[in-house]
């Protein structure tokens, strides 16, 4: 995302003007591309963490996580689907930790993008 978005940011009309009062490089970058960039890339950050907790609970679900006695909710899980029947509980709340922190970094990223009016870049 980071290159498309640079190459976008570049023919932007701000770009451009200071192109054309002869600002060098760094001032273009640092000035004008990377102010503009960070709100998108902060969105995008956060949106991201809930697909990265997702991966590591699904890592762990399946046996290529964290090894034991190191905690991780993919294999809290795998490990209650055993006791599923009887002792619901044991999967629920590692099931329900997992829900409520993926849930809670896409309201975050949604919450930073109506605040940043992150606008469409196509």
């Amino acid at each position: 995302m980071g290159f498309g978005l640079a190459s976008t940011l570049k023919n932007e009309d701000y770009v451009l003007a200071a192109k054309s009062f002869g600002a060098g490089w760094g001032h273009i970058v640092f000035r004008e591309i990377l102010p503009n960039a960070i709100p998108i890339l902060a969105v995008k950050a956060s949106l991201d963490v809930g697909y990265a907790i997702l991966a590591e609970a699904l890592l762990g679900f399946i046996g290529f996580g964290v090894r034991p006695p190191t905690p991780e909710w993919g294999t809290m899980l795998s490990e209650a689907r055993i006791y599923l029947p009887n002792i619901w509980w044991y999967a629920t709340f590692p099931g329900l930790a997992i829900f409520l922190a993926v849930m809670g970094f896409n309201l975050l990223g949604d919450g930073l993008r109506d605040i940043l009016d992150v606008r469409e870049i196509s």
